[in-house]
């Protein structure tokens, strides 16, 4: 008895707190001072939906300054919410817009709230019409009660049953939800001054039990035959309220409404509705072949809209993938591919269970950044929104280990094809959900950089697989001999975990660089699932290749990348590189030629453009190097004469106008000087030192 007695002291500061949390989960929903602004139609739709919009789109929402963006909001809310999605109509809004007509109209009567703010009106809204309602509204000795029952649903967090118990306080006024411990079962009974002790439950059961024999189990628990000892309250009945009023926001992940207003500026609005989630998995693995770090990318719609042509029996889609890393404020890479993708009508079932993965790679410069990759669909004007850091440290001198990376198993290219997630000849087939079904083997690439000297000698890498669950985890190791790499410090290992060692758990896979006396030197890890039952779907992949010929790209990319984060030396190695791979490509050609005349190497960039002399389509861009190298080398009467021919080929290139105001300046030429930059601000009013150069000349 002693023992039962310090424990309820001990559990009852956690049981107040939840009493305490109730007030705030059954308050009415109060209107805040930007909802008190809006106009009276949003007003209405959030009074609406109160009880399921989450706290984020209720923020999202509050911060949309226009009519425009609030419709799209809105429809994007009720798009998230459409379980028949590509119907023309949505159950789910009219259900709730149906419920929302009933409630103001039944449990409105009577009391001075509009019936959604009510108990009554604010659990139907929740849930829906009880299955079934009994009324205990004339029995003797006891107040108006009504006890409506629910069939609950598991993946919500309910009980099977329970039941909710709704009683006027008093005898008199509004319907208030009655609850088990802090109104207690005393305030059930009419004749309340007769009730004996409030606390002896048994007691109090037993009473209304006589009266009333079906309310008095609802009168101690809200789930049937789950009460404490001598019918005491279970605490349950406060948690089980709290999971009531959580219930229906759990159908919807709130990512697209911080992604409404980051896509905003970056997607039409056509797309801005059609936010779907995704999922990601990427890979920073070193090329042995190039010495470039690259990193992999794969990304999985969970809902993909398409395009079917009857007559040829096929399916299709495009999605555009735009990525960018910024540092900062500042984006220091961007870049974006098409993915044009058709399947035939055989596929259909396939791909509407596994999905479609997008996949491409891209070299990246030692650093820390913000990637965000932008995945829309142009058939179904749909949209994901993925964001994370990056963390990309310098290559290094010692030991290190790249990846893992789990797939579904590898398949064999060309090695001179650079492909997302290929290292040399192998391809590792990638699922960003990361769960396999107990008969597949799991693919675990990796790549293992060996130090310099004689230390690279008798390594190996160790793989450790490690289930996660408390009982009888499943732990396996296996040693993999490393080779020295025949071109260089990486090694490429591909290696595959047989199924027959697993079982259904969630697992994490550790890759070590293992030292000649068996110490740990670097590792790396990932983590997986095996699912209960089979099979499991997986995503088709799509990428789009790159042959050797075209690998000169990469290093502009990282010129750009090196540039932009204020590296110019590396920048210049990287582009000096790629022009010396492909002088003959001429957008590249144009790219350096003005990375030099910005760093001041206009001998340099006079000599990269004259391979654009005899180049039609480069006209302008000729002219404009020419122009700019040349006032660096401070011939102004030369520099002229290149930058009017430019600006006759095209008149609206604030650069060129802004060359010629400071040529005509150097030569003396005050008003045509004058003219040129105003020309400039006209096009773009915010250059500050281009307005200080005007006010300079016209005192």
């Amino acid at each position: 008895g002693g023992r039962r007695r310090a424990m309820s002291r001990r559990c009852r500061p956690r049981l107040f707190a939840c009493l305490l949390a109730l007030p705030a989960l059954l308050a009415g929903a109060g209107q805040s001072a930007a909802e008190k602004g809006l106009p009276e139609k949003y007003r209405d739709w959030l009074a609406l939906v109160a009880y399921h919009i989450q706290p984020v789109e209720r923020e999202v929402f509050l911060k949309l300054d226009g009519d425009r963006d609030r419709d799209l909001f809105v429809e994007a809310f009720w798009k998230q919410r459409d379980p028949t999605p590509g119907t023309p109509a949505n159950e789910r809004r009219d259900e709730l817009r149906a419920r929302f007509e009933h409630v103001n109209r039944q449990f409105g009567r009577g009391t001075t709230r509009e019936g959604w703010r009510t108990d009554m009106g604010r659990i139907y809204m929740v849930l829906g019409p009880p299955a079934g309602v009994e009324r205990f509204e004339a029995t003797l000795g006891i107040v108006p009660c009504q006890a409506w029952s629910y069939r609950g649903e598991a993946s919500r967090g309910l009980p099977p049953e329970f039941v909710l118990l709704f009683y006027q306080r008093g005898g008199i006024g509004e319907y208030r939800l009655y609850d088990p411990v802090s109104d207690g079962p005393a305030r059930l009974l009419a004749g309340r001054k007769d009730a004996g002790n409030p606390f002896d439950h048994r007691a109090l059961y037993e009473r209304i039990a006589e009266l009333a024999p079906t309310l008095a189990e609802a009168a101690v628990t809200r789930v049937p035959g789950e009460h404490g000892q001598d019918f005491a309250p279970s605490p349950r009945n406060a948690l089980l309220l709290a999971a009531i009023l959580e219930s229906p926001k759990k159908d919807v992940s709130p990512t697209y409404a911080t992604h409404f207003l980051d896509a905003k500026g970056l997607v039409s609005t056509e797309y801005l509705t059609n936010f779907v989630d995704s999922q990601i998995a990427t890979a920073l693995l070193e090329d042995p072949a190039t010495g470039l770090r690259f990193l992999h990318l794969s990304v999985v719609p969970e809902r993909v809209g398409v395009d079917f042509d009857a007559p040829g029996g096929r399916y299709s889609c495009h999605f555009r993938m735009d990525v960018s890393l910024r540092s900062g404020d500042a984006v220091v890479f961007q870049y974006g591919r098409d993915f044009p993708i058709d399947f035939p009508e055989q596929d259909r079932d396939r791909v509407r269970a596994g999905g479609l993965a997008v996949e491409d790679c891209f070299p990246v410069a030692e650093g820390r950044y913000r990637l965000a990759v932008l995945l829309t669909n142009t058939v179904a004007k749909q949209f994901s929104l993925v964001e994370l850091d990056l963390d990309v440290p310098p290559p290094g001198d010692g030991a290190a280990v790249e990846g893992p990376v789990v797939g579904t198993g590898y398949e064999a290219y060309a090695e001179d094809l650079q492909l997302p997630f290929k290292v040399l000849g192998r391809k590792l087939v990638v699922d960003p959900r990361k769960t396999f079904a107990p008969g597949e083997d799991v693919a675990v690439l990796f790549n293992a950089r060996v130090p310099a000297g004689p230390d690279a000698a008798g390594l190996e890498a160790k793989v450790a697989v490690r289930g996660l669950r408390e009982r009888d985890p499943v732990r396996k190791t296996y040693a993999v001999r490393l080779d020295r790499p025949a071109g260089g410090r990486v090694s490429s290992v591909p290696f595959t975990v047989p199924a027959a060692d697993l079982e259904p758990d969630y697992y994490e896979v550790a890759v070590g660089l293992a030292g000649p006396g068996g110490e740990i030197l670097a590792e790396g890890k990932d983590a997986f699932a095996v699912a209960a039952a089979a099979p499991v779907a997986h995503p088709f992949a799509h990428a789009r290749g790159v042959p050797a010929s075209g690998r000169f790209l990469y290093r502009y990319m990282l010129g750009e990348q090196y540039e932009r984060t204020g590296r110019p030396e590396a920048a210049r190695a990287s582009y000096a590189e790629a022009y010396r791979l492909a002088p003959g490509h001429a957008d590249g050609a144009v790219r350096y030629g003005h990375f030099l005349n910005r760093t001041g190497a206009f001998d340099e960039a006079l000599r990269v453009a004259e391979g654009l002399r005899d180049d039609d389509t480069r006209r302008f861009a000729y002219h404009v190097l020419r122009g700019q190298s040349l006032l660096g080398l401070e011939r102004h009467q030369d520099a002229l004469g290149e930058l009017l021919r430019a600006n006759a080929l095209y008149d609206s290139d604030t650069a060129v106008l802004n060359s010629l105001g400071i040529c005509y300046r150097k030569l003396g030429r005050k008003a045509e000087a004058l003219a040129a930059f105003r020309a400039s601000l006209r096009l773009d009013p915010g250059q500050a030192a281009v307005r200080k150069a005007v006010e300079e000349l016209e005192r």
